[in-house]
């Protein structure tokens, strides 16, 4: 039974039914995905016959509204030139892994050689995956040509070890899929379906909802939760971000079966997860971070917009988008825990500055994480589509906030900001931890940065953008590729001998877009997931 099964999930891109809804590219080509011819007079019924499904690919292109690597239309010299910069710190990132550690997950630039560790189980090549799309779009062909060549030959999914779904889902799922989209390269396809199917244990538990920290191991088909999950709970963060992934898997194959653990009430998903989250009384209006997978209530009343909370509010933004703003339960759900964010943790320090503080069973703990910075670009895009005054007022909190998270790296020796900045005992956007004082390379400052220049395109931000550049290039680049610094309050840090994958997922590819003419993974045709892979709006108003 056990093959089987894998027998018929590894076939779904070819033999499933109709998808869940219709994307662009999708085809029905006979309704219900089944033979509806009648029987000539006298003859025995006709048998029912599957038609493989296919997913129309030139048809998606189309649908586009721009061409993914845009025009190139009016750029000045100084823009060319700092993008240009920045694809050489991509190639930089790019040649030292491949020479150093090729198949591994991280490359560790001091000691040239390569990491593996435990997030992803027995997977590897996570940099190859999370650097495919941007290699694309800086056109970097020999280099993408490489990647491309380790997914034919290399990447091996018939592993053991115990994977992270969130890190897979976001890392590995959403850069093959981001990258079959942008290429139509059948293998990135091929290879996302058949990792999704082996995602989909981790989704049997009493709700439907993942335990927090949930694992499986690629070749059992097993799943578990980490140790260190509060009690076993499911974590806001993780639960909330699989919905934009899983849509396109389900797209893809024409297998309903991804975006039914998303959303039907049986199983995990992201409708059933919903009802729970609408029966589940919320404190103030707040989501916590904690919630048991067995009874759907609240663990702990720890409320946060930074790590374990963050990108469960991204997706409810971007889930509307990406449905041609159709899913107005998703955007109903954001804009409720928005205001409630406004409400209760929006705070101002006594110098003025804008931040988010966290709550914890009511009490405010007056902290921003890196990870929280992001916010500013997510309330950014979400204002973007609002109007009047909700418009003018988010637009000016996503400005706020992104000044504050830019205030954390200039107040910095190195011009790079902390892992956490507290706003308490006269100190202000600074981190008073000597454990919060480390920079991984992280990209959510920058990210706020594209989306405030693509909605705003003040000067300024280009500007803030190129100060990070020039802080990496002094204070992160060692001879063979960039590193992490363990404290950012001097000019002459230890390195931390680790180049994060996401450095060249996220952070490297916002820079590069801040310079790149707005046509350049057009926001009217993409959203990104949370690692900064870009996946299709569904344009519904594309003719056939």
């Amino acid at each position: 039974a056990p093959r089987r099964l894998r027998e018929k999930l590894r076939t779904a891109a070819r033999m499933a039914g109709p998808p869940a809804r219709t994307a662009p590219g999708s085809r029905q080509q006979v309704q219900g995905g089944e033979s509806r011819a009648q029987p000539a007079s006298g003859a025995p019924p006709a048998r029912e016959t599957r038609v493989p499904f296919r997913f129309d690919y030139e048809r998606f292109r189309r649908s586009l509204r721009h061409p993914v690597r845009g025009g190139r239309n009016g750029e000045d010299p100084e823009t060319r030139a700092r993008r240009m910069k920045i694809k050489e710190m991509m190639k930089f990132a790019w040649d030292n892994y491949k020479q150093y550690a090729l198949g591994k997950n991280e490359l560790r630039p001091l000691t040239k050689n390569g990491h593996i560790g435990n997030m992803f189980g027995g997977l590897r090549g996570a940099t190859v995956i999370d650097a495919l799309d941007t290699l694309y779009i800086m056109e970097l062909e020999e280099e993408f040509q490489e990647a491309k060549q380790w997914v034919e030959k290399s990447f091996d999914l018939n592993v053991n070890g115990e994977a992270s779904l969130f890190e897979v889902n976001i890392r590995y799922i959403g850069g093959l899929l981001a990258t079959y989209y942008l290429t139509g390269e059948e293998v990135f396809k091929s290879k996302a379906l058949e990792l999704g199917e082996k995602l989909l244990p981790a989704f049997n538990t009493p709700t439907g909802i993942p335990r927090g920290g949930s694992l499986f191991s690629p070749c059992s088909g097993m799943s578990w939760s980490w140790g260190w999950a509060s009690a076993g709970s499911s974590i806001l963060a993780e639960f909330g971000t699989l919905h934009l992934e899983f849509l396109h898997l389900s797209e893809l194959s024409g297998n309903p079966v991804f975006a039914e653990k998303a959303s039907e009430p049986s199983l995990a998903s992201v409708r059933n997860i919903r009802r729970v989250l609408s029966r589940v009384e919320k404190p103030q209006g707040l989501y916590p971070n904690f919630l048991s997978p067995v009874t759907g209530s609240w663990v702990q009343h720890h409320v946060s917009i930074g790590g374990l909370g963050d990108s469960f509010y991204e997706y409810l933004i971007k889930s509307w988008l990406m449905s041609d703003k159709k899913d107005s339960e998703a955007k109903k759900m954001y804009d409720d825990a928005l205001e409630a964010i406004e409400k209760h943790l929006v705070k101002k320090s006594a110098g003025g500055l804008t931040y988010i503080a966290e709550w914890r069973g009511g009490i405010l703990d007056h902290k921003m994480g890196h990870l929280a910075c992001f916010s500013g670009g997510m309330i950014a895009l979400g204002a973007e589509h609002s109007t009047g005054d909700r418009r003018q007022r988010h637009m000016e909190l996503a400005a706020e906030i992104t000044s504050t998270c830019h205030e954390s790296y200039t107040r910095s020796d190195t011009k790079l900001g902390p892992e956490a900045f507290r706003f308490d005992a006269g100190s202000e956007a600074t981190a008073t931890r000597l454990s919060e004082r480390y920079y991984i390379l992280r990209p959510e400052v920058v990210e706020s940065y594209m989306y405030l220049w693509r909605l705003t395109h003040q000067p300024k931000y280009r500007h803030w953008g190129w100060e990070v550049v020039q802080a990496l290039e002094k204070h992160c680049r060692v001879e063979a590729g960039f590193s992490g610094i363990r404290d950012v309050y001097t000019t002459t840090p230890t390195h931390d001998n680790m180049q994060q994958s996401f450095f060249l997922a996220e952070t490297l590819k916002y820079l590069y877009l801040l310079f790149c003419e707005d046509d350049v993974l057009s926001l009217e045709d993409w959203v990104f997931n949370t690692e900064a892979h870009p996946l299709p709006i569904n344009h519904t108003d594309l003719k056939a």
